[in-house]
């Protein structure tokens, strides 16, 4: 949809590309619809607080897209999903009162997650929760991000939600707890559970996300946790093609527009 120019309804103008949003935003108003992929850069996400307040309807919705920026955000949102003891660090305190929780949980190795960074690349893991604050302290690890506690021997899935169309795939690299194909990771089918999938179905009701590529984490006593959501993401290793894909998501965003008579 992208490039196509705005469509007029009786009730809503439909705009489905970047330009057209950007060149009238400051007369967009409860009329407009934007359906797709907010292009914003991070200094400009606030901006969609304004679009909200003025009525702008967003598809996929607002919180979602600001979802997607951040696995900071994430870790506050999806927080009971996660495994415990995940938190978002946004600054020097909020690390403090983390060390003395991991320290009454008796927490040893941890994760840290940068806060928008992909594919794995992101992910580091500390001895203990001491050295990523003296990292902190010297400099050398930006803020915010999200920490965690070292769940080893963990198995990945990752599943992709889009409307009728649902599957999962393992993830796994035995030479890296990094389990991104990305990182060299192989895939393999994966059955969900009812419990997985009820799992995925809440997150994503709470982040009001209308498809979604989620990635869980397995514990080898068998306990799913959520490890981060996306609205796109990559398809190597699924059964999807990129142009089943694609038509997917238009058929979806379709469907929005005509349940608003666009």
């Amino acid at each position: 949809m992208t490039g196509d120019p705005p469509t007029i309804s009786a009730k809503y103008r439909l705009i489905s590309d970047n330009d057209t949003l950007h060149r009238d935003f400051a007369s967009l108003g409860p009329s407009d619809v934007f359906v797709g992929r907010l292009r914003l850069k991070p200094s400009e996400e606030n901006l969609i607080v304004d679009l909200l307040e003025r009525g702008v309807k967003l598809f996929p919705s607002g919180l979602s897209q600001l979802c997607c920026r951040s696995k900071v955000m994430q870790a506050r949102i999806f927080q009971e999903q996660m495994i415990p003891g995940t938190r978002a660090i946004n600054d020097r305190h909020e690390l403090m009162a983390a060390i003395s929780e991991y320290q009454r949980s008796a927490y040893t190795k941890v994760v840290t997650k940068k806060d928008r960074a992909n594919a794995g690349l992101g992910i580091n893991l500390w001895p203990s929760i001491e050295d990523v604050f003296n990292q902190v302290s010297l400099g050398t690890l930006d803020l915010p991000f999200v920490i965690q506690p070292f769940y080893p021997d963990c198995r990945d899935i990752r599943v992709i939600v889009l409307d009728d169309h649902q599957e999962a795939y393992w993830r796994d690299n035995p030479d890296n707890f990094r389990h991104n194909l990305h990182c060299g990771g192989k895939s393999s089918p994966a059955d969900l559970s009812t419990e997985q999938m009820d799992l995925c179905r809440q997150v994503m009701a709470r982040g009001k996300f209308p498809y979604a590529h989620l990635d869980l984490m397995v514990s080898p006593s068998g306990e799913t946790y959520l490890a981060e959501i996306n609205l796109r993401g990559g398809i190597k290793g699924a059964r999807i093609t990129t142009a089943d894909y694609r038509r997917k998501i238009d058929a979806i965003h379709q469907r929005y527009c005509h349940e608003l008579g666009l």
